[in-house]
């Protein structure tokens, strides 16, 4: 068998490892294998993908991997659950800047006058610099925003429609002239470059904090099409194959969570929804939502749990800001003692990044099979005598079923007002990620544990216990 033969059935078994990898990441008890799968494809990739260069630069190769896997390791044992978004956010603007890397390098390969570039070639270079730049500079953008380095508010200027899409013909346009018309003009390429990593800028910066796990879905699926690029550019089918699957499950993922808020992606991407700071307060007892806030004690709520017969945990951000996921997997323990039945609804724009929610609770070791999805646990809320909300906002707020000037208007939530009774655990009555006032914090059903969510849970396990 030629090397040849060789390396391409390898390249295929990678491929369905990749595969297979994915598939087994649509459930929590066999993700952790699939993660491994498909990295044992990426390594087979790797190193058929040298034997086919005959190791050429290997040291610099080793360096380079050798520095990668030290800063990635580190960072994945030193970052906290709450700053996982910013993270995979991080991480796929450093694959984006790669896949440019790579077009940029071949680009400038290209240039010596032993060498030609077809069209071919030059199409896949353009294409492969433009969304790595892109990918790039708005995945830095994000990560700034997750972080609080800038603020998470839509910034919006007038035009700023017109304005990026002046700038993707411009790059358009210059980059068919550098392919068909003036393939060594390096200014050319470089004006593309730039336009690329303004795009990106220009972009994300306009989307508000409501909508950050769907950018951080969709800035992933842009990573993917862009090492998609960057493997039609060095002819590396294995990286086509890959970067086409992150792609794609990207779309897939973002269409979703675009679904799962009752929105386009248009919408998402030029709404500008949000117009205050993650935790910024919106006026209090104002407009339609006006009405009696009722607060309750530890001791009383802690009761209420524990003589309930059944309780569903809505988690949200606060619980990953405070931490709490331990505490809550520990009341919820206390609580299965005592018979009552336990489950957590998740709704799919939970959090800062999809599958936030997940992680996290996954993280305090909560039973997966008591984790459901909003449409498989909606129907249940009418039959449950206590649903304890744990820092979420918007996907609780009625609001979203009737309120027709609401930017939350039409989104599906979780049916939280139809229990018999409802804990909200929050720090204040500042408004979520959208902006708007919670309607269900002044239901007459609803009673209000304030303080850090860590801090109340850890209450509620003492009071629940001594009841």
């Amino acid at each position: 068998m030629s090397f040849f033969t060789l390396a391409n059935l390898s390249y295929l078994v990678a491929a369905a490892l990749f595969i297979f990898g994915l598939k087994r990441l649509q459930s929590p008890t066999t993700a952790r294998s699939g993660n491994v799968m498909a990295a044992a494809g990426m390594a087979l990739a790797i190193i058929v993908t040298l034997l086919e260069t005959d190791f050429a630069n290997w040291q610099l190769i080793l360096v380079g991997a050798i520095i990668g896997a030290l800063i990635g390791g580190v960072s994945a044992q030193a970052v906290q659950m709450t700053a996982m978004p910013q993270m995979v956010g991080i991480f796929n603007g450093f694959g984006g800047g790669a896949s440019a890397l790579v077009a940029i390098s071949e680009f400038m390969r290209l240039l010596s006058p032993q060498l030609t570039m077809s069209n071919d070639s030059g199409v896949s270079i353009i294409l492969g610099t433009l969304i790595g730049g892109v990918t790039f500079s708005g995945s830095m953008v994000a990560f700034a925003k997750l972080q609080g380095l800038m603020t998470g508010a839509p910034i919006t200027w007038p035009l700023q429609k017109s304005l990026n899409s002046a700038l993707l013909l411009a790059v358009l346009a210059l980059g068919s002239y550098v392919v068909f018309f003036d393939q060594g003009n390096l200014t050319v390429f470089y004006v593309i470059i730039g336009l690329a990593l303004v795009l990106g800028v220009t972009s994300v910066i306009p989307i508000g904090g409501a909508d950050m796990p769907v950018v951080i879905s969709l800035l992933n699926s842009y990573s993917g099409l862009a090492a998609a690029a960057a493997g039609f550019v060095v002819d590396n089918r294995v990286l086509i194959i890959a970067g086409s699957l992150v792609g794609a499950s990207g779309l897939i993922l973002t269409n979703i969570m675009c679904v799962g808020m009752n929105r386009s992606l248009a919408n998402v991407l030029f709404g500008a929804v949000g117009t205050a700071d993650v935790g910024a307060g919106g006026s209090v007892g104002a407009g339609a939502a006006a009405g009696t806030v009722r607060d309750v004690s530890a001791e009383e709520a802690g009761m209420i749990l524990a003589y309930a017969n059944s309780v569903i945990f809505v988690p949200g951000y606060g619980m990953a800001v405070a931490q709490a996921q331990h505490a809550v997997r520990e009341l919820a323990d206390v609580l299965k003692g005592r018979g009552v039945r336990v489950s957590y609804a998740i709704h799919p724009v939970a959090g800062r990044m999809p599958g936030h929610m997940n992680v996290l609770l996954a993280e305090a070791n909560v039973p997966y099979d008591e984790l459901f999805d909003m449409d498989d646990i909606n129907d249940d809320f009418k039959n449950t005598t206590v649903a304890v909300v744990i820092g979420a906002n918007d996907v609780v707020n009625p609001a979203a079923r009737h309120d027709t000037t609401s930017p939350l208007y039409g989104m599906p939530i979780l049916n939280v007002d139809e229990s018999e009774h409802i804990i909200v655990l929050k720090r204040s009555m500042r408004a979520g990620f959208a902006g708007v006032e919670n309607e269900l914090f002044f239901h007459p059903k609803t009673m209000m544990l304030f303080g850090d969510a860590k801090n109340s849970v850890t209450k509620l396990v003492s009071e629940a216990k001594a009841a």
